[in-house]
């Protein structure tokens, strides 16, 4: 007969990114089109910076999207590292509206996650597009009153194709980080 015996675990820190800390080296996790995704292809570009103004380019970006549905062709989800500039880059399909809270429906938007040293969790916050008419509407936009506060969640079109969201981790213009 075995015997099965437990010993009780001391609590240990939390880790920032887990053990996955190696796909952020494979550039193919930020194409989400790699399978052979339909719809319309997007660059999501933007850059990083800390509190100071100076690149983080230390930290892990990842994005998920619940539109389109993840599939066998678009996972729906991918990670990067930033350059030495801060600045990182997805390959993606521009998502659709989701259904929110109630009857409410979402803004067309990229949820975004950060990573990186002083960031004991991790960061959240989102990506909406610039000209979207549901952005009027959006239950998240609509909680945050001041616009120049609103303005750092929206991608502004920079080329054909091209989104750009840059993200201030703390200090002035800060993005406005979400509490999940």
């Amino acid at each position: 007969m075995t015997t099965l015996t437990t010993t009780a675990l001391a609590a240990t820190a939390a880790q920032t990114i887990g053990p996955y800390w190696h796909l952020i080296e494979d550039p193919a996790m930020a194409d989400l089109t790699r399978f052979g995704a339909n719809g319309e292809v997007i660059t999501l570009i933007g850059t990083i910076t800390d509190g100071d103004g100076a690149p983080a380019s230390d930290a892990c970006v990842e994005i998920w999207q619940s539109s389109p549905a993840a599939d066998d062709k678009f996972p729906g989800y991918g990670r990067c590292a930033p350059d030495a500039t801060g600045t990182f880059r997805f390959t993606t399909v521009k998502p659709g509206p989701v259904p929110g809270r109630g009857n409410t429906q979402q803004a067309p938007h990229i949820a975004i996650n950060l990573f990186g040293r002083g960031i004991m969790t991790r960061l959240y916050t989102r990506a909406y597009f610039e000209g979207d008419p549901l952005n009027a509407t959006d239950p998240l936009l609509g909680l945050i009153d001041e616009p120049a506060r609103r303005a750092t969640l929206i991608a502004r079109p920079e080329g054909a194709n091209i989104w750009r969201l840059d993200i201030r981790i703390q200090g002035d213009n800060e993005t406005v980080f979400i509490e999940i």
